[in-house]
């Protein structure tokens, strides 16, 4: 491999280290590691520059790449992730994201699926829309039946992606859009309430400004089924706006996207409509479009407390020329991909490390001056990132659908790309370029981690944990301290001064949250990914004031997250203990009962469960009062598994001798799940955890103990590689320790 003039070797941290190891290192057949993380750059800078030479065959490819790689390595601009985890390799699939059409015929529909089988086999992640699917128990003329509406097919794409994402380095996602006014909009809307359900799905409603206009004066709208056009109900517009929101304030989802404003920025509506985005919302594209993004970390662009424009202008055209290489030398996994890529060269620069930049320049976050910056510094990008496109188009031409673009008939100037910048939400990426994800505020300020067996560190921002020395406030205890949080406001043991620069998620109320995101959209070609971060105790109220403020700001969409309302699931099938009162109080009678004496003989089943990890063999065993011990032999004798199964064994008998009840036991073991599920639908099992739940339901169900009431918990918080802490953001969940995400 070429070696640069001047290697610049990268500075990563430890955690981003860990990722580049687990994710993005090249291997051999056994898994060995071939590559260091200076070579990935450098196959990612040569391969990426190869492409000038299609242009011009007297490019310096050598100088080109030398640039490409300084850039990465410095961790001032990173490509999406498959670029540097494919790029020079065999694969060669580069693009992130796209969007396949999804026809109404069996046929259409099949081939779309085969489709996404072979984008999630190559790294990438896909977007839907269902709405030209004919609605549920609509009329199919070709066998004189009825259809089963897109809910049941979603369920089916859903099934393929669970199975393809077994063996890849990156999970396969799925975005889902259905517009508003299609006839089974209600069920699409409450179709993950049950989050065993559609796993792998993002979920947003497409939205019309007509439906807003209908919300806003308390107005019906029309229903219209897509096989013929024609008016197949009305809605009170209100009540379905309100459903919506109710839905997110529950779990999360639905989120939804602005129809109308995607495709009022269609740069190419003469070779179609935008009808979905890619999985976390914010790459518009067409049918059989890909996206190719890549992000500049803005906290690599302050000197002494300033922002350095130039230095920002010079990344700025240099990612715009290796994006455009990008989409030239990427290996498209459809011919249809190819030929539409292509046709539009759509890119997305974006950005990251938005708030570490303002906490060196010591703006906090939820300010006007921050809003002010946010859209002046946007603005900037936005601007020479298309006049970087233009002196490309210059050079190569333009994109081969200009004629009979927008930039045609406004009479501008031809232009390499179609689109040109996205804000992505840079969950793995940020976490290399030790960086704040895209245009959000920090997580955390302080945090700890689990390494290696029971050792616990305390991370700490490098800039809060800087600060914290200069100014003679540091220690490990307040550190640890604010580690449970993560947060600074509010800790006496901080400067009042330092507590303001350094805001997290929760410290920005819902209206900031939007209003950032407002100032970035109202200058970036596509959308911007931003979660907007709700306290526990948030109302339906105010999801619903921050969904109708996203509208009137000329937001494209809005994820929202309320605290803890994904990390539970509640499914209620009859009667559950008062929540009102204390867990103890619900056993405050068995926990006063002396423990049941085992008797030499008992009698009990066995029942067998295929989980991630193998065959597991559950054992329960009964004495005259009912349930009495519970034992575990896995298929695979020995490791870690083994024993934390023969834990949870000891556990439940022990809760049983002192009678905690049945139910009990399954509601706090039913749902965990882990990295390695089994099974499918009704049958599948999440974890070992669940398998013993499910065993114990078995058990009570055949042997007359009668239905079983109770409420369902599923786990979410931590993360299933690593156990470390899960933060959603744009849409996604995205473990900070490892880069787990659960969007790919």
């Amino acid at each position: 491999m070429r070696q640069p003039s001047c290697i610049f070797q990268p500075e990563l941290s430890q955690n981003a280290i860990i990722v580049l190891k687990r994710r993005y290192l090249k291997r051999d057949a056994d898994g060995k590691i071939l590559e260091q993380p200076m070579d990935m750059f450098k196959r990612v800078a040569d391969t990426i520059a190869a492409a000038d030479l299609k242009f011009d065959n007297a490019a310096d490819t050598a100088a080109i790449a030398e640039q490409f790689y300084t850039m990465m390595a410095s961790l001032e601009f990173l490509p999406n992730s498959p670029t540097l985890m494919n790029a020079g390799r065999e694969l060669g699939q580069l693009s992130a994201c796209f969007v396949l059409p999804v026809g109404d015929s069996m046929e259409e529909i099949f081939d779309a699926v085969k489709h996404t089988a072979l984008i999630h086999k190559s790294g990438g992640g896909t977007g839907f829309s269902f709405s030209r699917l004919r609605p549920a128990n609509d009329v199919v003329r070709s066998t004189t039946g009825i259809s089963s509406g897109p809910l049941s097919f979603m369920k089916v794409f859903d099934m393929a992606t669970e199975t393809i994402k077994q063996g890849g380095t990156r999970r396969g996602a799925n975005m889902a859009i259905l517009r508003i006014d299609h006839p089974d909009i209600i069920d699409f809307i409450t179709c993950k309430a049950d989050k065993k359900k559609l796993n792998n799905f993002n979920i947003s409603v497409g939205i019309t400004e007509v439906f807003m206009e209908a919300v806003k004066h308390g107005e019906a709208y029309d229903l219209v089924n897509p096989r013929n056009g024609e008016t197949a109900g009305t809605l009170n517009a209100r009540d379905v706006f309100e459903k919506i929101v109710t839905q997110a304030w529950e779990n999360g989802e639905p989120g939804i996207v602005f129809l109308d404003r995607l495709n009022r920025d269609n740069p190419t509506p003469h070779i179609g409509a935008i009808e979905s985005t890619n999985p976390c919302g914010e790459q518009p594209l067409l049918p059989y479009e890909s996206c190719n993004l890549g992000s500049i970390n803005l906290g690599k662009m302050v000197r002494d407390g300033k922002i350095d424009w130039d230095h920002l202008k010079h990344i700025i055209h240099l990612g715009v020329h290796f994006l455009d290489n990008v989409v030239e030398v990427n290996r498209y996994p459809l011919p249809e991909i190819a030929r539409m890529t292509l046709g539009n060269r759509k890119i997305g620069l974006g950005v990251m490390g938005w708030a570490d930049m303002l906490i060196q320049l010591q703006i906090p976050y939820d300010t006007e001056e921050a809003i002010e910056l946010a859209g002046n510094i946007m603005r900037f990008i936005n601007d020479e990132a298309h006049e970087a496109s233009r002196q490309l188009a210059v050079q190569r031409g333009p994109f081969p659908n200009f004629a009979g673009s927008v930039f045609e008939k406004r009479g501008e100037e031809p232009i390499r790309n179609a689109t040109v910048t996205t804000i992505a939400p840079t969950g793995t990426l940020s976490i290399i370029a030790n960086a704040s994800s895209g245009v959000e505020p920090l997580f955390a300020v302080s945090y700890t981690r689990q390494v290696m067996d029971d050792d616990i560190l305390v991370e700490v921002h490098p800039i809060f944990e800087k600060t914290a020395k200069a100014q003679a406030f540091f220690s490990q205890e307040l550190m640890a301290q604010i580690a449970v949080t993560g947060r600074a406001r509010s800790n006496p043991g901080i400067p009042e001064d330092i507590q303001r620069i350094f805001a997290t998620a929760h410290d920005i109320s819902p209206e900031m949250h939007i209003r950032m995101q407002a100032a970035f959209q109202k200058h970036t070609d596509n959308a911007v990914s931003k979660t907007v971060n709700f306290s526990k105790t948030a109302t339906v109220d105010d999801v619903a004031k921050v969904y109708d403020l996203a509208w009137q700001l000329g937001c494209k969409g809005v994820t929202i997250y309320r605290d803890g309302s994904r990390d539970k699931q509640v499914l209620s099938t009859g009667s559950v203990p008062d929540e009102s009162k204390p867990a103890e109080e619900h056993n405050e009678n068995a926990m006063q009962r002396p423990k049941r004496k085992r008797p030499k003989i008992l009698k009990g089943y066995t029942h067998q469960m295929q989980t991630g990890c193998g065959p597991i063999y559950i054992t329960i065993n009964e004495d005259h009062e009912g349930l009495f011990e519970l034992f575990t032999t896995m298929g695979k004798a020995g490791g870690c598994a083994a024993s934390q199964n023969e834990a949870i064994g000891r556990l439940v008998s022990l809760a049983w001798r002192s009678g905690i009840e049945a139910r009990n036991v399954i509601t706090q073991l039913k749902g965990i799940s882990c990295h390695s599920p089994a099974g499918f639908g009704e049958n599948k099992v999440l974890s070992c955890a669940d398998a013993v739940a499910k065993a114990i339901e078995e058990h009570m169900a055949a042997n007359g103990y009668g239905e079983i009431p109770q409420k369902y918990t599923l786990v979410r918080g931590a993360c299933p590689d690593c156990g470390g802490r899960m933060l959603h953001e744009g849409g996604c969940s995205v473990c900070k320790v490892c880069g787990y995400s659960d969007c790919g």
